[in-house]
């Protein structure tokens, strides 16, 4: 392992990873996507001289979904309503969806962390931070699977982490991360697969 890499164990009951192909109803990945992992990650230690690179997702538990109902709201108020000060009415607005989520998660998360070019301190440093981080529980703020309700855990991992080497299955394009741009928004897009219970990220 590069010594500017860090592995730590997520796990929770619920997540949804959503698919951007589906637009009405909610239906997650197969497993854990970069860009959520990457979430995790700067929850449990943000600073802005630092980006986190996702390299490989060790599965550690079986895929398993369920579909719920969740409440979500049928409109989104614009920037312009907003400064208008106009309100918008949840209780009337609220509405049922169903969603495909997974169950009983568990992920190996291999990163690397990268200065940029404005950072001061060492790597060292902000390795040493996120690890002490694991090791005592503490974040930066909570973690979560794709919805705030749905909350993720971390650890350091044991000796009984390991991925499925069971697992081997071709999941298709796959979100990869968004760039942000003055145009607007930009998704990037990976051939994703797992092989023995890992998934290795690259685009």
């Amino acid at each position: 392992m590069n010594n500017s890499e860090i592995t730590f164990k997520i796990w929770g009951d619920r997540a949804l990873f959503t698919r951007p192909e589906f637009k009405t109803e909610q239906v997650t990945y197969d497993v854990i996507t970069p860009s959520a992992a990457k979430g995790v990650a700067e929850a449990i230690f943000w600073k802005p001289e630092i980006r986190y690179e996702i390299l490989k997702i060790g599965v550690l538990r079986p895929i398993q979904k369920a579909s719920i109902l969740r409440n979500m709201i049928k409109s989104r108020q614009s920037e312009r309503m907003a400064k208008q000060g106009s309100v918008l009415e949840i209780e009337s607005d609220r509405t049922q969806r169903h969603a495909l989520i997974l169950q009983n998660v568990a992920y190996l998360i291999t990163l690397q962390i990268h200065l940029k070019d404005h950072a001061t301190e060492p790597l060292k440093k902000y390795l040493e931070i996120f690890r002490r981080r694991l090791a005592k529980g503490q974040c930066f703020q909570q973690p979560y699977f794709g919805c705030r309700e749905f909350i993720a855990y971390f650890s350091e991992p044991d000796e009984n982490d390991q991925p499925l080497k069971s697992l081997k299955t071709d999941l298709g394009l796959m979100l990869h991360s968004i760039d942000f741009t003055a145009e607007g928004t930009r998704p990037n897009f990976f051939q994703a697969s797992i092989e023995s219970g890992i998934m290795e990220v690259s685009l």
